[in-house]
């Protein structure tokens, strides 16, 4: 899965309001703004329509039954998934208190009723704006910028939250290193410039082999890449690692190199645990790379279980 940034899309906003009249009427001045409204008439289904649609802004009133507007914020403000999607006070409680509690809790604006709708409109419109640039350096700070893959930042961050994820469900998670065999000699050989061209086929070719939205595919440094495949066991690892291997090796990119005759290869280590038994998403990664390792040491070009995993 490539990571990408949908620059012209429509932005979401969450309107949450326990009143009905007073979300018809947000909805009534925001319905002209170019996004799409998302109505909660309670804070336990504000929080399940934050963390399953993702908004890109969050209007919400304080004064409501059961969740108010204030746990609603500190909830979301708790999740790594939602902590930065922008919430704005719009509320009868006016009070400087209410103001300063609100902008504690991780608000980024506060509009008290009666509002004029056309400074609602105006800070609506800055929010999303901000969201958008804020979304866009997130990416670029996101990608590998040769290969458009994700990079290791990504990865890393990915990978200790789908850790996690599986840790709690018991589910397995798997990992596999993949370099670029000989590719310094490749490098070397024919130049900077088709090395980059190189890569970018290898990428394409591997992402092309992945077909679960969850499976990531990342560049580690240099040609060193890796994959993260959530609740997937060692053997069906086993299976997408050989798929990557073939998909490599079909695009018949020549490698006619002194000492080295034939096509660009891969070599692959495959790792594969259930959270709750390992010590770490780090050890996961270093266990892979033993795989890895051995595979380069039995000729390259192959797929190999870790040491431990082997049998």
């Amino acid at each position: 899965m490539a990571l990408a940034y949908v620059g012209s899309s429509i932005p979401s906003i969450l309107v949450v309001d326990d009143v009905p009249a007073n979300v018809d009427i947000l909805v009534e001045h925001l319905q002209y703004e170019n996004v799409h409204l998302i109505v909660a008439l309670n804070g336990e289904d504000a929080i399940d329509l934050a963390c399953d649609r993702l908004p890109d802004l969050i209007l919400l009133d304080i004064m409501m039954p059961g969740l108010n507007g204030y746990e609603v914020c500190s909830h979301l403000k708790s999740k790594p998934e939602t902590m930065n999607i922008p919430v704005i006070f719009v509320t009868a409680r006016g009070e400087d208190y209410d103001q300063e509690k609100g902008l504690a809790l991780g608000a980024i604006d506060y509009i008290a009723k009666p509002y004029n709708a056309s400074i609602l409109k105006a800070r609506v419109r800055n929010h999303l704006a901000m969201k958008k640039k804020t979304d866009l350096l997130n990416h670029l700070a996101s990608i590998d910028g040769l290969t458009n893959a994700p990079n290791r930042r990504y990865f890393d961050e990915l990978l200790e939250h789908e850790w996690c994820r599986c840790q709690r469900a018991a589910r397995p998670l798997s990992v596999i290193m993949i370099d670029v065999d000989n590719f310094k000699s490749y490098n070397d050989f024919y130049g900077h410039g088709k090395g980059d061209d190189c890569l970018r086929q290898i990428v394409s070719a591997m992402q092309a082999a992945l077909m679960r939205p969850s499976d990531v595919l990342a560049r580690y440094g240099g040609e060193e890449f890796v994959v993260m495949l959530p609740e997937s066991t060692a053997s069906q690892a086993m299976v997408v690692a050989e798929k990557l291997r073939r998909q490599v090796c079909s695009l018949a990119i020549p490698h006619l190199v002194s000492g080295i005759s034939g096509n660009v290869s891969i070599s692959l280590g495959v790792e594969s645990c259930v959270p709750d038994r390992c010590a770490s998403s780090l050890g996961l990664v270093e266990r892979a790379d033993k795989g890895l390792y051995r595979a380069k040491a039995l000729g390259r070009n192959q797929c190999c279980l870790n040491a431990s995993n082997a049998s």
